[in-house]
């Protein structure tokens, strides 16, 4: 051991390396938190989604297990969601919507792929740099029922964010604050000591908007927020989910079953089927103007309310059942059961593009859909 010089004092070579990488591991996160805190101009792409794949494996035996397959859920989907839109996303039960809004949310973990916030990569991110993003994307889920804890009164549920991000709100604050928030989303802010068990299913998907909210976020992703609810109790979640989005300049990723709320509340729609993005475009451009089959089947099976327009309406009646994410068709994944089905349809995958007929015209039909021979066709749908 050599000698230490006179004078010298011992050097903790230890500490000194873990202040360097206690440092190195700062500076990192704090340029997460720069870029995340900077503007996006209306308009811009906030969230991009690139090839996102998530795969459940498939397991056999009970203590030494080996992996024998995989359900793919989500099988190489890529979306941009815009600044202040609303971005709707339609499908089969089964298709991987509420997977996908699982990842984006990161309470999955991607297979592969990459989800990008204000241009960082928040599939790579943990520790502070994940907290930083988890604040500004907020998640209003399924079931008011079983989302809302029946320990905790309103307060304590709205306020629970709070806890995790202080900056939120001063403690001495909080009250206020969610008496603010309950009073922002139409509830009494007296309600504040009641339970979830002494409200409407209408009232406690209110209160769960009022928890996405709290954090005063730039995304909400909507995990079919009204399903559960009544026509008339649908509407007035859609109305308020509009007027927030306006107040709060809230980007929205909307997951629903009904066509008809898609439509209404959506700037643009991405159609889903079996963890792959059939189609998206405009509402006027899906709704109007679909070129993929499997669109055009799912329009045609929303009534219409006019029984003239009923009566000449051409309904298309898909065979077959859909096929189980687990073995997925080769090629088209819709091949199976659509009725334009060729030889190359199982053999090559249809890349989600412009199709080439309509690359250099001006209509509607002008945008991406993943179909060999994407078309247009008379569907007549609800308004």
């Amino acid at each position: 051991m050599a000698d230490l010089n006179k004078g010298e004092e011992p050097v903790d070579r230890k500490s000194d390396v873990s202040a360097t990488e206690a440092a190195e591991a700062a500076e990192p996160a704090g340029a997460v938190e720069a870029a995340i805190e900077a503007p996006v101009e209306r308009g811009e792409p906030i969230l991009q989604v690139r090839n996102l794949v998530k795969h459940f494996p498939l397991t056999q035996g009970i203590l030494f297990k080996r992996q024998i397959g995989a359900v793919k859920a989500v099988d190489g989907i890529s979306f941009d969601l815009y600044q202040g839109e609303t971005l709707g996303i339609v499908g089969e039960s089964g298709c991987g919507k509420s997977t996908v809004a699982k990842l984006l949310m990161l309470l999955e973990t991607a297979t592969s792929g990459e989800v990008f916030y204000k241009g960082q990569d928040i599939t790579k991110l943990s520790g502070r740099a994940l907290r930083a993003v988890r604040r500004n994307i907020q998640m209003v889920f399924q079931d008011p029922y079983t989302s809302l804890n029946p320990r905790m009164t309103v307060g304590d549920i709205i306020g629970e964010p709070f806890d995790i991000h202080p900056e939120g709100a001063p403690k001495g604050d909080r009250r206020r604050k969610v008496q603010e928030l309950l009073d922002v989303v139409g509830l009494n802010p007296e309600y504040i000591n009641r339970y979830p068990h002494q409200f409407s299913g209408g009232q406690r998907q209110r209160i769960g908007i009022a928890r996405g909210l709290a954090l005063n976020p730039e995304i909400i992703i909507c995990d079919e927020p009204v399903s559960a609810l009544d026509v008339s109790v649908q509407a007035q979640v859609i109305n308020l989910m509009e007027k927030l989005q306006d107040e709060f300049n809230l980007s929205y990723l909307f997951i629903a079953h009904d066509l008809s709320i898609v439509r209404h509340i959506s700037d643009r729609v991405g159609v889903m089927y079996l963890g792959k993005m059939a189609e998206i475009g405009t509402d006027a451009e899906i709704y109007d103007h679909p070129t993929h089959p499997y669109t055009q089947a799912l329009l045609s099976a929303v009534p219409v309310p006019d029984p003239e327009a009923r009566e000449g309406r051409e309904r298309i009646i898909l065979t077959g059942d859909v096929p189980s994410p687990a073995n997925p068709p080769s090629g088209c994944r819709f091949r199976t059961r659509c009725w334009k089905a060729q030889d190359k349809c199982a053999t090559e995958v249809p890349v989600l593009a412009i199709p080439e007929r309509f690359k250099d015209s001006e209509t509607l039909a002008a945008h991406e859909s993943a179909c060999h021979f994407a078309e247009e066709k008379d569907v007549v749908h609800a308004a």
